[in-house]
């Protein structure tokens, strides 16, 4: 029952930040140039904004909620193994 995880490679902890610096750019670079007044491109800046912020927040939780339940599985598997060797200690 000894889980380990394996850490990210550093090139892919690069190639992650590179590619959302890069989308970030490029959706910025595309508001800025559309043909709107400014409060326009302001609210749709917002709404990016927004949408990075509500994905990484539901990234988060959804990645506690999974922590959480491997905890539970975790407890519950102790639980189950401790019940069986009380069971089989007594039957011997």
């Amino acid at each position: 029952m000894n889980q380990t995880s394996q850490p990210h490679s550093g090139a892919w902890v690069t190639f992650t930040y590179a590619s959302f610096v890069a989308a970030a750019t490029m959706v910025g670079v595309g508001i800025m140039f559309l043909p709107l007044d400014w409060w326009a491109k302001g609210y749709l800046a917002m709404g990016v904004l927004m949408l990075v912020q509500t994905s990484i927040t539901m990234t988060k939780t959804v990645r506690d909620m999974h922590e959480a339940a491997k905890l539970v599985n975790r407890i519950e598997d102790a639980r189950t193994e401790r019940l069986l060797m009380d069971t089989s200690g007594k039957a011997s």
